[in-house]
C-alpha cells in the first residue's frame, strides 16, 4: 500500500502527526508513508522511521496557487497512490491528492470539502477532544471508531529516533562542553510573547541550576532571538561559562539533535515543546493563557505547570510587558522544584 499524508503547517502539530504514521505502520507494516510539508516542518520527518519519504509542499501555508497545486497533484499520478490522508482543514490542503487522482482521499470536512475528499469525517470535538486524537482516528473505519474511547489503547505517542552518532557529531561542531549534564531552555513561542515565561525568571533558574553544576543551553528561532540575549545578558559574568545562548543561531534539525543530549528541557507552550515531548526527555511545560487541554505534550517523562485553569482569550496588551499575568506569577523556585522532582523520579 502507498500512503500520500498532507501534513500540517505547524512545528508542534507536524509533530502530533507521527502518531498517524505510527498507526497507520501498526494497521498495515507493509505500507509506504510519503508525507508531504512545508519547508519549516520537513526536518522533522527526517527522524520518523515510518516515514518512507518526504515531499516538499512548494507553496507558503495561506497560499491558495491553484496552478501550482494543479501541476504539483498531476506530478504525483506516477506514484499511484492508495489513499491519502489530509491533516490539515483548509479546503486548498486536499486539492493536491485531488488532483493526484488519489482513489481515497481522508480527512475531516473542515471547510466544506465535499468532493475533494471521498471520505470525509464530521467532527464532534467533544467526542476527540485531543488533536492527536483526531489524527489517529483518521486511521481507522469512521463507523468502527465514533469517540476517543473506541481508539486503541494506549496511543502510539510521537517519537523521535535520534542516533548516538548525530548527536556526538552536531555536538562537536558546536563545541559542547559536556563536563556538565545540559538543562535545555526553549524561551520562545510562535504566536509571540503572549505564551512565553519571562525571560528574567529564565534567568533567574540559569542561575539556581548553574550553581547547582549544571549547564544550560537556549534554544529557538531567529523570532527569539532577543529574548534569548536577554536571558544570557541577565547571568552574573562567571555564569556565563556555562551557558549557550544558540537562539537563532541554529536550524531546525540541528536543534532537535543538541536537545537529545539534554537531561531535562523547560519550555513555553511551542513547537520546540513538542519536540521536547518526542525525544522522550524529562520535560516542564509551561502554560499561561492557552490550555494544555487540546494539545498538550505527549510524553509520560512532562510536567505540566499552570497557574489558571480554563481557556483565556490570548492577546498582547494583557500585560505592558506583553507577559501573560499567570506566566508573570509563576515563579522560578516552583519550576526549579519541579525540575528538581521530575529528574528524581526519572531517575528511579
Amino acid at each position: 500500500m502507498k500512503i500520500l499524508v498532507v501534513g500540517p503547517s505547524w512545528v508542534g502539530d507536524m509533530m502530533m502527526s507521527q502518531s498517524l504514521y505510527r498507526t497507520l505502520k501498526v494497521k498495515y507494516p507493509s505500507a509506504k508513508i510519503d508525507v508531504m510539508a512545508v519547508a519549516w516542518c520537513r526536518p522533522l520527518l527526517m527522524w520518523m522511521p515510518e516515514v518512507h519519504q518526504s515531499l516538499l509542499m512548494p507553496l507558503d501555508h495561506g497560499t491558495l496557487g491553484l496552478s501550482a497545486r494543479v501541476r504539483l497533484g498531476h506530478s504525483l499520478r506516477a506514484k499511484q497512490y492508495d489513499r491519502a490522508y489530509i491533516l490539515s482543514n483548509s479546503f486548498k490542503s486536499a486539492l493536491v491528492p485531488f488532483f493526484a487522482a488519489v482513489p481515497q482521499r481522508i480527512g475531516w470536512r473542515g471547510e466544506m470539502r465535499y468532493g475533494v475528499l471521498n471520505d470525509m469525517r464530521v467532527l464532534d470535538k467533544t467526542a476527540f477532544p485531543l488533536m492527536v486524537q483526531r489524527y489517529i482516528a483518521l486511521a481507522y473505519n469512521k463507523r468502527s471508531v465514533m469517540c476517543a474511547n473506541d481508539l486503541p489503547q494506549p496511543l502510539l505517542f510521537p517519537r523521535l529516533q535520534i542516533s548516538e552518532a548525530e548527536i556526538l557529531k552536531i555536538s562537536s561542531a558546536f563545541n559542547f562542553n559536556n563536563h556538565r549534564p545540559m538543562i535545555s531552555f526553549c524561551p520562545g513561542a510562535e504566536f509571540g510573547q503572549i505564551k512565553c515565561w519571562p525571560h528574567y525568571h529564565y534567568t533567574t533558574l540559569a542561575q539556581k541550576l548553574i550553581e547547582q553544576g549544571y549547564r544550560i543551553t537556549l534554544f529557538g528561532s531567529k523570532k527569539d532571538f532577543t529574548v534569548g540575549e536577554k536571558i544570557y545578558a541577565g547571568l552574573e559574568s562567571a555564569s556565563c561559562n556555562f551557558c549557550l545562548n544558540l537562539v537563532g543561531k541554529t536550524r531546525l534539525e540541528e536543534a532537535m539533535i543538541l536537545m537529545a543530549s539534554s537531561q531535562a528541557i523547560i519550555s513555553n507552550d511551542s513547537g520546540l515543546m513538542h519536540i521536547a515531548a518526542a525525544l522522550n526527555k524529562p520535560l516542564i511545560a509551561l502554560y499561561g493563557p492557552t490550555s494544555p487541554e487540546f494539545t498538550p505534550p505527549l510524553s509520560k517523562e512532562t510536567q505540566i505547570i499552570r497557574l489558571i485553569s480554563g481557556y483565556h482569550k490570548v492577546r498582547n496588551s494583557d500585560t505592558k510587558t506583553k507577559y501573560h499575568v499567570s506566566l508573570i506569577n509563576l515563579q522560578p523556585q516552583q519550576v526549579l522544584e519541579a525540575l528538581m522532582l521530575l529528574l528524581a523520579t526519572t531517575k528511579e
